[in-house]
């Protein structure tokens, strides 16, 4: 199974339709979304192609391989309206082989304020704008950055 992780796309309609392109590419699965779907927000800049509207629309023709999103800082109940999946969720949670797989945005639960979680448990977040992959603590913690902002 071959899942695609997106965070922090920030309504940057020109960075989705590049993310899209690769999971079409490689046949992917599913899509794993870790918040900040389509707006801004005050500290960041108006991405380049800043289209919330034409994410939204994007983003549901792929309603059915989207297994999580988990709310952003910057996603809001009024975004609900155009998404036609579950966005309102502080976080989610996948097992694989007896392994939990912490899905959430970041604001919240992150590598300094960790979830509970297990000995070769998953946290994956995004909301830092920050490339992670490391292992602390016997928990594996990755961050895929953020598809419009890149560190």
């Amino acid at each position: 199974m071959k899942w695609m992780i997106i965070s922090d796309i920030h309504g940057s309609i020109n960075d989705l339709r590049k993310v899209i392109d690769i999971f079409e590419e490689e046949h992917m699965d599913h899509i794993i979304l870790l918040g900040d779907l389509l707006y801004h927000g005050p500290r960041n800049s108006i991405p380049n192609g800043y289209d919330p509207k034409a994410v939204a629309n994007l983003l549901n023709q792929y309603k059915n391989q989207i297994i999580c999103s988990a709310r952003g800082n910057c996603d809001s109940e009024v975004d609900q309206m155009l998404i036609e999946f579950p966005i309102l969720s502080t976080y989610s949670q996948i097992y694989i082989d007896n392994h939990r797989f912490f899905l959430t945005h970041g604001h919240i639960y992150n590598e300094d304020n960790l979830p509970p979680l297990n000995n070769g448990d998953v946290l994956i977040y995004g909301h830092f704008h920050k490339p992670i992959a490391k292992l602390k603590n016997n928990i594996y913690i990755f961050n895929p950055n953020s598809i419009t902002f890149l560190s």
